[in-house]
């Protein structure tokens, strides 16, 4: 189709297969594609037997390797697609989109041509056809003469449905266990270069599925993961690049969680705890108690868990431990009635776990009865018993203070007639209160009806149910006994204080004939005294005083007058030495008189006088006052 390709030097083409150029699609026959009204895309791929070519103007189909060459001035990729509708065509460049410049253009025929190539356009271009039906990519390598290239891709390729999935070298890959997974490692080099695989640095031989440059690993497990690369060497040298595995696991529930076991023996009586279930598990819990709710997961990787309350995030005050695995819930009073729920997610998938909880309320029952107060007669009730039951069992009323009681109504019980009874009065009082006496009460044979009226009936109806209680009886039979007290002993004691000194007696019990007896039998009489105090002769003192002298002064500030105080015995009324009388205040014998301000031509006396000389001297006398002498 291109018949002018010739050969110029600066310019080689490494082709494989057959001598003869033709053109085949990828996907479906072209003579097929080209009749059907709809068709995905197919890219032509040039096939042609391996030989070398120089140009300085390089026209190539894909599917092939362009080496370059220092008199390489142009590289034309074309590009040929069939399908219905017509594809559309866009061009890449190691997984990324080509940016068009004055060098890198696109033709009409929608071929990529490369102008004066230099080593920075070395590189694999993919062509890209798509249309609403699908899409195709073939890629071609553009490379120097020297070590190798691979066309590596820098994705992150996440699988969680498809059983097969396929990536290029240098991919992170993320999959799903049992799938297949082809790594394509895909290499140009002039020459052709040797292909060997890697795993975790370690060979793998030829019984791992090696084609063409392709790594098929089947059935893929935990065990497959790993860094897989790809070397490619030939006379110039190598290159390696390589592809991250990880083999993903969804969520998955647990039927136990060891955390919540270790965190349960650490906590108080009152704490619940429970797991939840894809199917949902329920919890009931007493007020104000607390709870550790567990959500068991597995999955590769770790799961993170993400707990909500009734559909949304949490907001009352909790605790998460167990890296987010155990939600303990301080108060459950904090919340209602709900559903909580801890939602695992990883790359491979999510699974949400539920739990219902159920706060049980404390309520008064009065469904309970005393029994019944009387067995027959009118009068019999029972009352009903208020309990605080939380769940069925009774628990301390105070958890019921915050709730209404029920009304409580007697129940009527045992109304009928009473068989025929005795029924006595009270005792008469006693006719003595000790020595022995006589009480008495009155007994009759009596039916009590259904509506409470008491009738008389004879004595040998009562005689048949039981015997007639006596109507005397003997009381007060112990003897008459009185306190009695001995004469009262000498008065001793020193003089401290007014009647300190103390003098003794006995105090016995004794009937009155004389006979002592033990203090017991006295014990309900007020007892006498056995102790008191009393006075002594030299405690028979006190403060004399005499009446006060006259004022020094009749006025100013320096008038006194005194008194004689003496100690003196209150019979003789002689003086006695001034400790005897200690025990009292002793009266003072001096004080101040006349303390009031002079008038003019007040008499002055003393030092008074000559106070008010010196002011005179100095000015500051302001009023003629009187004295006994000159200054």
């Amino acid at each position: 189709e291109y018949p002018f390709l010739r050969r110029v030097s600066g310019f080689s083409s490494s082709l494989r297969t057959s001598s003869a150029e033709t053109f085949i699609p990828t996907s479906v026959g072209l003579a097929n594609g080209l009749h059907r009204p709809h068709q995905k895309p197919a890219i032509l791929r040039k096939i042609s037997a391996a030989q070398q070519l120089s140009a300085s103007e390089v026209v190539t189909h894909l599917g092939q390797t362009v080496v370059l060459a220092s008199g390489t001035l142009s590289v034309l990729l074309h590009c040929e697609a069939v399908g219905n509708p017509k594809p559309t065509i866009s061009w890449a460049k190691n997984g990324e989109e080509v940016k068009y410049n004055d060098r890198l253009l696109l033709q009409p025929d929608d071929s990529l041509q490369i102008l004066a190539p230099v080593e920075a356009d070395v590189g694999f271009y993919a062509c890209n056809a798509s249309n609403a039906l699908g899409s195709d990519s073939v890629s071609i390598a553009v490379t120097l003469a020297g070590k190798p290239l691979i066309k590596a891709s820098r994705a992150t390729v996440i699988n969680t449905e498809s059983p097969a999935v396929t990536v290029d070298i240098g991919s992170m890959l993320k999959t799903i266990q049992k799938a297949n997974v082809s790594i394509n490692c895909q290499v140009a080099g002039v020459p052709e270069a040797k292909v060997t695989w890697f795993k975790n640095k370690v060979k793998l031989s030829s019984t791992h599925h090696l084609h063409d440059g392709l790594l098929l690993i089947a059935n893929v497990s935990l065990s497959d993961q790993g860094l897989y690369s790809c070397k490619a060497t030939n006379l110039h040298g190598e290159v390696t690049e390589s592809s991250q595995l990880l083999v993903l696991e969804p969520p998955r529930p647990l039927p136990y969680l060891d955390d919540l076991t270790a965190v349960l023996s650490s906590a108080g009586p009152s704490t619940y705890s429970v797991l939840t279930s894809p199917s949902g598990t329920k919890l009931t819990v007493s007020p104000g108690s607390s709870a550790l709710i567990g959500c068991a997961v597995d999955g590769h990787p770790t799961p993170n868990i993400t707990w909500l309350y009734s559909g949304e995030p949490l907001s009352m005050q909790h605790q998460l431990l167990a890296a987010g695995r155990i939600l303990q819930i301080l108060n459950v009073s904090d919340f209602t009635d709900g559903e909580f729920s801890c939602l695992a997610q990883n790359e491979a998938g999510s699974l949400t776990q539920v739990m219902s909880l159920a706060i049980q309320e404390y309520q008064w029952s009065a469904d309970k009865l005393t029994a019944c107060s009387a067995s027959c007669g009118h009068r019999g009730l029972q009352l009903p018993q208020l309990r605080c039951l939380l769940d069925g069992a009774e628990v301390n009323a105070s958890y019921c203070a915050d709730t209404p009681q029920p009304p409580l109504q007697p129940v009527a019980c045992n109304r009928r007639d009473c068989p025929s009874r005795w029924m006595v009065t009270s005792w008469s009082p006693c006719t003595r209160s000790c020595g022995g006496g006589i009480q008495t009460r009155r007994v009759t044979c009596q039916r009590l009806t259904a509506k409470g009226s008491s009738v008389p009936v004879s004595n040998e109806a009562c005689a048949l149910v039981s015997k007639r209680p006596v109507d005397t009886q003997n009381c007060n039979r112990q003897p008459c006994v009185e306190w009695a007290a001995s004469s009262w002993g000498q008065c001793n004691g020193p003089c401290i204080g007014p009647r300190l000194a103390v003098q003794h007696r006995q105090v016995f019990c004794q009937t009155k004939d004389g006979t002592s007896v033990s203090s017991d039998q006295c014990s309900s009489l007020p007892r006498p005294l056995s102790t008191q105090n009393c006075w002594t002769d030299v405690c028979g003192v006190h403060w004399r005083v005499s009446l006060w002298t006259v004022c020094t002064a009749t006025c100013g500030n320096y008038g006194f007058q005194s008194r004689r105080v003496d100690c003196v015995h209150i019979r003789t009324n002689k003086p006695v030495m001034e400790h005897h009388c200690s025990w009292r205040p002793r009266p003072a014998n001096w004080q101040r008189c006349n303390i009031t301000p002079c008038e003019n031509g007040t008499l002055l006396r003393g030092e008074e006088w000559g106070e008010w000389c010196r002011s005179r001297k100095e000015g500051r006398v302001v009023s003629q006052k009187r004295s006994t002498g000159p200054c």
